[in-house]
């Protein structure tokens, strides 16, 4: 994420009686302006970021929330030595154009505070000279919808193109934010984001168990099942909805597909179970044989006349 600015500095905020008292709702003492530093800082936006993955806008309302009050560390490292900066104001801001999924450009931004202490003075000042401006965020959410299918927990590739359209996952429904930190390179192009436990923390995994390679293959090879679980769940759940349309054709699929979404494999195994059931029923399947009873005589011997 960039530190907001205006060509050749970084975007001066000045504190103003409305940021005091928010700062203050925050602080255990009450601060005065001249004790403490604000900068704004730009947390997220809605564009398509370098892991094939966005925020909806309802997902950008929801974080502009969850982020108030919340820490700016250092690369993610959960570390009380590391809290430098305070959250105490959000606003959602829009740009013109639109993004790779067709909606307006918008972005989440921040209102930071810290204090003016000797401890913090190198920090301010590598602000105030462009040095320390990439951010990227922690945070959590509960859906990930697939561009391509619209479903969650697919198995198509993100970053891969199917008939042309680019397949990417659509971040919604946060639950929780954690923290912010300065980074040397975020996810996202304008700002940078850590999403729950996905990419980025395999990658943070992968870092440490470097040293051991038993480990790390051990590592690869529960990614690699991981995945095949997921493609096997996806595969299940389309069987599940053509069945219940084939043996109801009243169904909605669309909405009985939004129903089978959360369900897992044992749910999904007794809907296959009675989808088929239904359909032997109402479609019994025809003998292949008749019985020989039922041949008439000539017909019987009719293979061995001469």
């Amino acid at each position: 994420m960039d530190v907001k600015k205006q060509p050749g500095r970084v975007m001066g905020h000045q504190v103003s009686r409305e940021d005091m008292e928010l700062i203050n709702r925050l602080a255990k003492t009450a601060l005065a302006p001249e004790q403490v530093y604000t900068f704004a800082v730009r947390l997220c936006d809605n564009e398509v970021d370098r892991d094939w993955e966005r925020f909806d806008t309802g997902a950008l309302t929801a974080l502009s929330r969850l982020f108030i009050g919340k820490s700016g560390i250092f690369d993610h490292n959960w570390s009380a030595e590391g809290q430098t900066a305070r959250i105490y104001r959000t606003e959602l801001c829009r740009e013109s154009g639109l993004t790779a999924a067709g909606e307006p450009c918008c972005y989440l931004k921040g209102y930071a505070y810290m204090l003016r202490s000797e401890k913090n003075s190198d920090l301010i000042q590598e602000i105030e000279g462009g040095i320390k401006k990439e951010v990227s965020i922690g945070c959590s959410v509960s859906r990930s919808v697939c561009s391509i299918c619209g479903q969650t927990g697919c198995a198509h590739q993100r970053g891969q193109s199917y008939d042309g359209r680019l397949c990417y996952f659509t971040l919604q429904e946060p639950t929780d934010a954690y923290e912010w930190s300065f980074v040397a390179v975020p996810a996202q192009r304008k700002a940078g984001v850590i999403k729950a436990f996905s990419q980025e923390e395999g990658d943070s995994l992968r870092s440490l168990l470097a040293a051991s390679p038993a480990a790390l293959r051990q590592l690869e090879a529960l990614e690699r099942e991981a995945g095949m679980g997921r493609a096997y769940l996806a595969g299940l759940r389309k069987e599940v909805v053509r069945l219940a349309g084939l043996a109801d054709e009243s169904l909605d699929l669309k909405i009985f597909a939004g129903i089978a979404e959360k369900l897992e494999e044992p749910e999904l195994l007794e809907l296959k179970r009675s989808c088929s059931q239904r359909l032997d029923a109402l479609y019994p399947p025809a003998p292949q044989l008749r019985p020989k009873a039922a041949l008439p005589r000539a017909e019987e011997d009719g293979a061995f006349l001469i």
